[in-house]
């Protein structure tokens, strides 16, 4: 089954590519930033 935060970084990785540069950016990485956050603390 595929972890919650690998979903969540892909999902930050395709905001990267969404149109609208400073708010796709921002969500973008937080998204990602958010994901990596889950992978640490919550998937050990």
């Amino acid at each position: 089954m595929v972890r919650a935060s690998t979903v969540v970084i892909l999902a930050g990785v395709g905001l990267l590519f969404v149109p609208i540069p400073p708010i796709a950016t921002i969500l973008g990485v937080l998204t990602i930033l958010t994901g990596v956050g889950l992978r640490v603390f919550k998937d050990k």
